[in-house]
């Protein structure tokens, strides 16, 4: 099973239904729940997500929200050794990037989801869109 790093960006998409990229983010995750891929998320995309969606929505509906995004995907740390590779690397100039990066090649994934892919340019891991992915899986059927 393919294991995907999701970024931020596609969470929140699916979250906060957000178009035009919500129908794709919404058949990412739909391939996780009927177990075609493993979806991973850094604990930092939670933090940030729960704040947009507090904002949206109020703390105990986001809360619940989130409990039930944690059914269909892995939520990953963001330890010392993370902070201390995005703190000593010149790859990402962005630091939240480094942090989503390192914390992917950490943990072994083998592709990063995100709607920015100019972000992970220089990514050793390949990166893609929602709807490229997508269009891998459907031209494998």
């Amino acid at each position: 099973m393919k294991k995907l790093f999701i970024d931020t960006n596609i969470v929140i998409d699916l979250l906060s239904r957000r178009e035009p990229f919500f129908e794709e983010a919404a058949e990412l995750f739909s391939l996780a729940d009927i177990k075609q891929v493993e979806l991973s998320v850094s604990s930092l995309t939670i933090a940030n997500t729960s704040y947009i969606l507090m904002k949206q929505l109020g703390s105990n509906k986001a809360k619940s929200v989130l409990r039930k995004l944690r059914l269909i995907l892995r939520v990953l740390p963001l330890d010392d050794k993370i902070i201390g590779l995005t703190l000593n690397d010149e790859t990402f100039s962005d630091f939240e990037d480094g942090l989503q990066y390192f914390t992917a090649i950490e943990a072994g994934q083998e592709l990063i989801i995100t709607r920015n892919l100019k972000d992970f340019k220089n990514s050793k891991l390949p990166a893609m869109t929602a709807r490229q992915f997508i269009g891998t899986i459907e031209s494998n059927i």
